[in-house]
């Protein structure tokens, strides 16, 4: 068997390598190999630089003593690489043996493969190569970030590292390979990545054991959390069908179906005409579905159930740190131990604070929030503009709703501008994260979520913050209407209330991003999965060649692994994403749209699976990242929280009918002066809530104002000679800010009894902690030399340290 020599390698003075790496093939039958490095011949072949870094880089990697296996075809050189066992021994030695109590762990392996193959990822990503030139720096691209940026060596000559030489093709890619074996990777495709299995349990402790502890912390979290939106779905369902038992026995919807006579004033201006209030009698059946009674306990309910599922899910999440022994696990003292094997002559880098630079990113994250509220605006204008070209379609059916069909249509537009612009915030928040020159990747990853999620907010958000607060409440009154550019009026809302606008907004963005974004999701690395497998089987016709000829089994296992989709360190931060995306979906505005649980619900039984064969049989094996929470995702949960509770007061204030409607049965109303109970206490509402507008008044258009229409009506509530608000606007407003207040109040206080009443930290694993810290306290002390008064006289010159004590008496 042939072996790689291990001496050491001097350099020229130009920094050139004195004794390249020799390329022959090495044969270790019984080695699993940690990474495999890819290169393609294509770009090294007739260019000496990139084949020099090539060679270089390898024998950087031939004196740490890492094992190097080279398998070559007609297209593609394959590097399997392994590293030395002692490399294991030194972390194993600085952290305590992390790994001792892993269940699986093999007697002859050092460590878990999932520590093997990080740690081999970050010293690969720590070798650096002299640059006989300086290049100007360039943008650092998500796909080939190293695993962390710990230590930062005091070099005088510039240097390349792994990313530099991915991105100017010296090699191809890194990665690790999917176990094919009797092994955790052939349990997981049995038992967890297939749509049979759609209801199982997840194997959460296999997926940790296989993948890492982010990656098996993810999955923990989604599974809690689809498991979680179970209750909240029924309730969803119950508050739905109570609208629906009601769907045509409302008091306002028939007062409504049966207003031929009242005349309401034009939607649009000009050429749109007058019309009957009873036209919409179809969509004030629909509001009442989700405007009714059970809407304030819906809501009131979704405030709770956030903060209860947060301290379950907290709760679980230590129960399952503590089984895998990362309770009081320190991710700056690994790195550091890491940075230590690498290079114990290491410097490591100081926490930096710059004002400049804050004050930049501040500015650009205001520029940007700026850009995304205009974009919303935008939107705002389309929906105008296009309501005054449906109301003047020949299209009957368009033209009797064109308000509505304006709307489904403006989801649709914004649809497509959170698919552009979540692009444009990628590299936006990409950009500004950079300056902040984090210390570590997991504090850049950590910059770069908070900046990312909160464009993505906006993104999502702006528009339907318009709707529910704003939408027919800042667009004035007949003869005096707000108008974009001096031309177009802004929308009103229906006479039955603005919630619908809301929840068709919110059902059309939801249910085409859960639909259309899985599918993409999916369909995107299965057909770049397939593309892959054709063109290697096309490429790889040709035979290997090795020394003696002879065809090399992990040829084609290396192969296999090299087609399958390409995976980046924010891979894992994307799954994050898109389901703390559905969960503000969930909870922010659910007011509006109780079916959105029941959503989420199905569409994460889907999700799972979807993501499990995903990572499993389509994508290449993700580097496997120790982590023992969800880092600052957690946060970011609790502030949607607390949004929540914000939003759905303001819309059952503001958006619903629910205050009017009350103030109207006990003040207003036919109930408010005598106890009648043969009639309904809501009678008369919809003609008390819409006011009256001569018009005559109509200034500046002839058209209006000679038709034979003496007045029309118009959703508010204002005074019918000189159009001031009324004395009921002021009453109800006044009752909104202080339903606002005490709702607030209310869900808050509920909030902080059901955190103080769920612990974070389950007694169990706290009582675990105890018992572990007191074993180790024993150990230590037994560990201890004995005091000096107990060690006979001739000892006393053998009393100067621990060892001392130990080598002597064991010569003893």
């Amino acid at each position: 068997m042939m072996k790689p020599s291990f001496h050491i390698k001097g350099f020229l003075k130009d920094g050139s390598l004195l004794t390249p790496w020799q390329e022959r093939l090495l044969v270790f039958p019984e080695a699993k190999w940690d990474l495999v490095l890819v290169s393609d011949n294509a770009s090294t072949d007739g260019n000496s630089q990139r084949e020099d870094k090539r060679r270089r880089f390898m024998a950087e990697l031939e004196m740490k003593r890492f094992k190097i296996k080279k398998i070559q075809d007609k297209t593609k050189t394959f590097y399997g690489i392994r590293a030395p066992p002692d490399i294991f021994r030194k972390y194993n030695c600085l952290l305590g043996t992390p790994d001792k109590s892993a269940p699986n762990l093999n007697p002859e392996d050092i460590v878990r493969i999932t520590t093997r193959i990080r740690i081999v990822y970050f010293i690969l990503h720590k070798i650096e190569l002299p640059q006989d030139e300086k290049k100007p720096g360039r943008f650092e691209g998500e796909k080939t970030e190293p695993d962390s940026h710990f230590c930062l060596l005091s070099q005088k000559k510039s240097t390349e590292k792994l990313e530099q030489l991915i991105q100017d093709k010296v090699f191809e890619a890194v990665f690790p390979l999917h176990d094919n074996s009797d092994g955790f990777g052939k349990a997981l495709k049995k038992k967890w990545a297939r749509w049979r299995d759609v209801i199982y349990v997840q194997p959460v402790q296999d997926i940790r054991e296989y993948f890492g502890e982010k990656v098996a912390l993810y999955f923990a979290w989604l599974g809690w959390y689809t498991i979680m939106l179970f209750p909240a779905a029924i309730v969803g369902i119950i508050v739905f069908l109570y609208g629906l038992v009601h769907f045509s026995s409302s008091q306002i919807s028939k007062e409504i179906c049966q207003a031929n006579s009242t005349i309401m004033c034009p939607r649009c201006e000009p050429h749109c005409p007058y019309w009957e209030l009873a036209d919409t009698c179809t969509y004030a059946k629909v509001t009442h579905l989700f405007d009714n009674e059970g809407t304030v306990f819906f809501a009131m309910f979704m405030a709770v159930w956030a903060t209860v599922f947060l301290e379950l899910w907290k709760r679980q999440r230590a129960k399952d740190v503590t089984w895998w022994n990362l309770y009081s696990w320190d991710e700056d003292e690994e790195e550091m131990a890491l940075e230590i094997i690498n290079n114990p002559d290491c410097t490591i880098p100081k926490h930096e604070h710059s004002y400049l630079h804050s004050t930049l990113i501040l500015l650009g994250v205001a520029v940007m929030i700026t850009i995304l509220i205009g974009i919303a605006q935008a939107i705002v204008i389309y929906r105008v503009v296009m309501t005054v070209y449906f109301t003047q379609s020949d299209w009957d059916f368009v033209r009797e709703r064109a308000n509505t069909v304006a709307v489904m249509t403006g989801a649709l537009v914004h649809y497509f501008t959170i698919v552009i612009m979540t692009k444009v915030n990628r590299m936006v928040a990409m950009y500004l994260c950079n300056l902040e020159r984090p210390r570590t990747f997991t504090e850049k990853e950590n910059n770069f979520t908070v900046k990312f999620f909160t464009f993505q907010f906006f993104v999502h958000f702006s528009s339907l913050i318009y709707v529910a607060f704003f939408l027919g409440r800042i667009n004035g009154r007949p003869g005096q209407y707000v108008r974009i550019a001096g031309k177009w009026r802004l929308e009103e809302c229906h006479p039955s209330g603005c919630i619908t606008d809301l929840f068709i907004q919110m059902a059309i963005v939801m249910g085409l991003k859960q639909t259309l974004s899985n599918c993409m999701e999916f369909l995107t690395p299965y057909l770049k999965f397939k593309f892959h497998q054709i063109r290697g089987k096309s490429n790889g016709k040709g035979q290997v060649h090795t020394e003696d000829g002879a065809p090399d089994p992990c040829k084609e296992r290396w192969q296999k692994n090299y087609n399958k989709v390409e995976v980046n360190v924010f891979s894992l931060f994307d799954e994050f994403l898109e389901m703390v995306i559905q969960y503000s979906f969930t909870t922010i505005f659910v007011a509006a749209f109780p079916l959105a649980p029941l959503l989420a619900f199905l569409n994460n039984i889907v999700e799972i699976r979807l993501d499990a064969i995903k990572m499993m049989r389509l994508q290449r094996r993700m580097v496997p990242r120790k982590a023992n929470d969800m880092g600052i995702w957690l946060q970011v949960l609790e502030a949607i929280g607390v949004l929540a509770v914000i939003s759905n007061g303001l819309v059952i204030a503001i958006t619903s009918d629910f205050i009017p409607r009350i103030i109207y049965k006990y003040f207003y109303g036919p109930c408010a002066s005598s106890n009648t109970s043969d009639i309904d206490c809501l009678t008369g509402y919809i003609n008390n809530s819409l006011s009256v507008f001569q018009t005559r008044d109509f200034k500046g258009d002839s058209e209006l104002s000679s038709v034979n229409v003496s007045h029309c009506r118009y959703r508010d509530y204002r005074n019918a000679d000189d159009y001031n608000f009324s004395v009921q606007f002021w009453h109800i407003f006044a009752a909104r800010l202080a339903f606002v207040i005490v709702f607030e109040h209310v869900v808050v206080c509920i909030k902080f009894i059901a955190a103080w009443f769920v612990p974070d930290i389950p007694q169990s694993v706290k009582n675990t902690a105890l018992e572990t810290k007191h074993q180790e306290l024993l150990e230590e002390l037994s560990r201890a030399p004995p005091e000096e008064s107990e060690l006979p006289t001739a000892w006393s010159p053998f009393i100067l340290s621990c060892d001392s004590v130990v080598e002597h008496s064991t010569e003893v």
